[in-house]
């Protein structure tokens, strides 16, 4: 796939969250926001099972747990920041002042991201190019591309509820819609900028934060019964396709 087509459609992913909270309801947004992250949470952790974590401790010469296991810390503590808001946790009071740190938090997590698909893109080897010579392995980009969409959807209902101005709020969703795509940047251009670096050492602390994101997902109990079915259905649809994809 084109690199212009990937950071267009990393750009429209947030976009779009942003579109569908002006367009719908906040307690529809509150259940689609639920129901696209157990997507995203069954999809996210199966593509790391199945498909990055082996690939790393097949292809690469380094301590891998360790950098994994940093991942799983790094997400702990940006989420004492962003107040949980990548598995759809939507606290605040009507009005409220949206704190600073948490578009800081939000932000770092969104650019890690989008290093090791930059590197990848970019020619570098790293384990999501191991089984796909020509660098068009797309499972990193697709398991990005499901979390964002919701996330966004997640920021902007807490930018309508903070009472922030239409265009502020455009504004500051506009700034996390491309801090990916500067990852991405970052990592495409990694042969010049780090030369020696191994950037399966950010992919795996990527993969790491990954791993958080999913289980919390996945393990917050829902109010009701029925919702919880049908959040059960959802993940095993996000888990079934990133089998297929791989």
């Amino acid at each position: 796939m084109e690199i212009a087509l990937i950071v267009f459609g990393l750009i429209a992913s947030v976009l779009v969250g942003g579109i569908l909270v002006s367009a719908l309801q906040r307690s529809k947004n509150e259940q689609l926001i639920k129901l696209m992250l157990a997507f995203s949470g069954g999809y996210l952790l199966s593509i790391a099972f199945i498909h990055f974590i082996p690939e790393l401790y097949e292809q690469v010469d380094l301590n891998v747990g360790v950098y994994i296991l940093t991942g799983f810390l790094i997400q702990l503590v940006l989420e004492l920041f962003s107040g949980g808001i990548e598995h759809g946790h939507i606290h605040i009071h009507e009005g409220a002042k949206l704190p600073i740190t948490l578009i800081l938090a939000l932000s770092i997590h969104s650019f890690l991201e989008g290093i090791p698909l930059g590197s990848q893109l970019g020619g570098v080897e790293i384990a999501t190019s191991h089984h796909h010579h020509d660098g068009d392995d797309l499972t990193l980009f697709f398991g990005i591309l499901f979390h964002r969409l919701p996330v966004a959807i997640a920021l902007m209902t807490l930018l309508m509820t903070a009472k922030v101005s239409k265009t502020k709020a455009w504004i500051i969703l506009g700034f996390f819609a491309i801090t990916t795509p500067v990852g991405l940047a970052i990592g495409y251009n990694s042969m010049d900028l780090m030369k020696g670096f191994d950037f399966n050492i950010i992919l795996a602390i990527v993969v790491g934060m990954f791993l958080h994101i999913s289980t919390t997902i996945i393990f917050e109990t829902s109010e009701n019964h029925k919702f919880n079915f049908l959040k059960l259905i959802t993940i095993f649809g996000g888990c079934s396709l990133a089998f297929l994809m791989h």
